[in-house]
């Protein structure tokens, strides 16, 4: 294991870690060596790290990294850089400068796992772990400054300086002086996954009697086709969804009908607003092949009012087009109630069973915390009695309560509540996106609600399902159809103390490692206090249209990847003397799990200012 150890004052930090077994320490300082030995028990110390075959080079300077060292040495699997600082009366943004050059620099001499140590002063940092916390201002906003090297802050703690046997602090104002380290903390850093670059993708399912090829919305490309939902899966969606299984079997007999479930659905859904439908429709021109597809030669548009028409092309694939006037229409399923509702009356139904369907649904929605685009439905649907339905629904979320208190128990001891709320007492200002879009698509009669206690870290009542009981003709005039929808998302961030619904797509394996097969335990996250980034936009609405909000949500997804986190409304203004309308919007952009620089936000914004510009045809300010 090689450490290269950086800005060593006397050495007696690097003299600390030369006795630890496995270990190759490197130990550097910016000075040289006559400068440094003049200094008190520095000699001592580099005599005992060369005895014991280790190295001390001198004059190395912690922005040029790789010069020091040849090619085959230049890997190091743990960097160490304590108290930088650009000597004398620096100030904050020159100490920033060097962190940037100093992380620029670990990222080529750093092994794929290493992790970059910085112990910083109290309050320096400028994170939540400071205390006191500086003003933003007057930090050196460390993790914001190695974000811009592709670095994320994977943990912190106090720098304890009585632990470390033979330490002693000096270098106050370029002097052998020690200086003030109470309160110090040790930040440490890896590398965070690169920002996704997204391509055009194709999707091809068989639907009805024909095979169909389509261009996967871009906002979706990174979350279709997962499998999150196989057997094989530890992703904790499908462990809350075996254990919900499991413990449904108990009571009811069940039958899982996963398999004839279509990503792709046609028609019309009643009471569902368009806007808040992925659409999967082309480019009006000739129906490019999938190749040109792949290669970014044909647009994905994403309206709701066009008709559509259908080509076969010379392997059978159907590819969906825009721009015939023809009935039928085609949309990615937003949920799994229409598919139960289609099984029902196809007479594909088994009274007295427990029917099970889930997987992935898709929805365009607003940007908050717990509004999905996509998320994994598991509905339940069950025939019984007439009069029957209240007890068939009462064992029912007795059952789902069951397991999932003995899911929260072996995750956290803070205190869990679900309860069985009627929908009457509920305004659609109240609910989540999950719940109001589920009342669109059908009456619901109840809403099934989790509340964790203050010191969990969930929103209080966060509907994680609904209930219904409708009567359908087609089976029995005396048989009543009761549906339950379950979001396994919301109920595994939840359970797992998950705050952010975006880590459950994560690419980073240091997300699925801490879910081992069939388990579920605390999340810890491993990117901390990640930055934020605000940035503002005004335009003018186009006259005599209504400006759509979703689009506009959505086109914020599309353009960053998932990493604006908040669109908030500060201002609004109409001329009287024309009738024209401005808004301005604050957008907040921040990523739950990789580095995000102002630099690469900076260009996203310039992104979206385009896109809106020509999808919603706004005139920017």
């Amino acid at each position: 294991r090689r450490v290269l150890l950086l800005g060593e004052g006397n050495f007696s930090f690097a003299a600390s870690l030369c006795g630890a077994a496995g270990t190759h320490v490197v130990a550097t300082c910016y000075e040289s060596e006559e400068e440094v030995c003049g200094r008190g028990r520095a000699a001592e110390s580099i005599r005992r790290l060369r005895d014991r075959g280790h190295e001390v080079v001198f004059s190395v300077d912690c922005a040029k990294l790789k010069e020091y060292f040849l090619p085959e040495k230049r890997e190091f699997d743990c960097i160490y850089f304590n108290f930088p600082h650009c000597g004398r009366k620096a100030g904050v943004v020159k100490n920033r400068e060097l962190l940037a050059h100093f992380f620029r620099s670990c990222a080529e001499v750093l092994t794929e796992e290493g992790e970059v140590h910085v112990a910083l002063c109290n309050g320096q940092g400028g994170t939540p772990a400071d205390q006191p916390r500086r003003e933003w201002h007057n930090s050196w906003q460390i993790v914001a400054v190695a974000a811009g090297a592709g670095f994320i802050l994977s943990d912190v703690h106090p720098f304890k300086a009585e632990t470390i046997h033979g330490y002693k602090c000096t270098g106050y104002r370029s002097q052998d002086k020690s200086f003030c380290i109470e309160g110090a903390l040790n930040h440490i850093f890896t590398r965070s996954t690169p920002l996704p670059s997204f391509k055009p993708m194709i999707c091809e399912i068989q639907l009805e009697s024909q095979k169909f090829s389509f261009q996967v919305p871009q906002v979706l490309v990174d979350k279709i086709n997962r499998g999150f939902l196989e057997l094989n899966s530890n992703h904790p969606v499908q462990t809350v969804k075996e254990k919900l299984t499991a413990e449904f079997s108990k009571a009811f007999p069940l039958q899982s009908i996963d398999c004839c479930l279509s990503l792709l659905h046609q028609g019309h859904l009643t009471g569902v607003s368009h806007s808040n439908i992925f659409w999967i429709i082309q480019s009006p021109e000739e129906t490019p092949s999938i190749e040109e597809m792949c290669n970014g030669l044909a647009n994905t548009a994403l309206f709701s009012h066009v008709d559509f028409c259908r080509d076969t092309d010379k392997n059978g694939w159907v590819n969906i087009q825009e721009g015939c006037h023809i009935s039928k229409r085609y949309y990615l399923r937003p949920s799994l109630l229409p598919c139960a509702q289609a099984i029902i009356e196809r007479g594909a139904f088994l009274p007295g069973t427990l029917h099970v369907l889930s997987g992935p649904v898709f929805r365009k929605c607003l940007i908050t915390s717990y509004s999905m685009p996509v998320f994994h439905e598991m509905v339940f649907l069950c025939a019984v009695n007439r009069g029957t339905e209240d007890s068939c629904i009462q064992m029912l979320v007795n059952n789902i309560k069951t397991s999932i208190h003995s899911l929260h128990q072996t995750v956290s001891g803070f205190k869990l509540n679900i309860s069985l709320q009627e929908a009457t007492s509920f305004e659609t200002t109240e609910l989540n996106d999950f719940a109001a879009f589920e009342s669109q698509l059908s009456k619901i009669q109840y809403f099934i609600c989790m509340e964790i206690d203050a010191s969990g870290s969930c929103e209080k009542g966060s509907c994680v399902g609904i209930i219904r009981a409708a009567h359908y003709e087609l089976i029995s005039s005396e048989l009543v159809v009761v549906f339950v929808s379950l979001n396994l998302d919301l109920l595994a961030m939840l359970i797992c103390g998950i705050s952010d619904w975006r880590m459950l797509w994560t690419s980073d394996t240091r997300f699925l490692c801490q879910f081992p097969r069939g388990e579920l335990r605390l999340f810890k996250s491993f990117s901390l206090y990640p930055p934020s980034y605000m940035h503002d936009v005004s335009f003018w609405v186009p006259e005599g249209e209504q400006f759509d909000e979703v689009a506009f949500h959505t086109i914020a997804r599309q353009v960053s990847g998932e990493m604006v986190i908040s669109v908030q409304l500060i201002d609004s203004f109409q001329q009287l003397e024309t009738g024209r309308k401005s808004l301005c919007y604050r957008l907040t952009f921040q990523s739950c799990d990789k580095a995000l620089s102002c630099q690469e936000v900076a260009e996203m914004q310039l992104l979206f200012r385009k896109e809106i510009k020509q999808r919603l045809r706004v005139t920017l300010r």
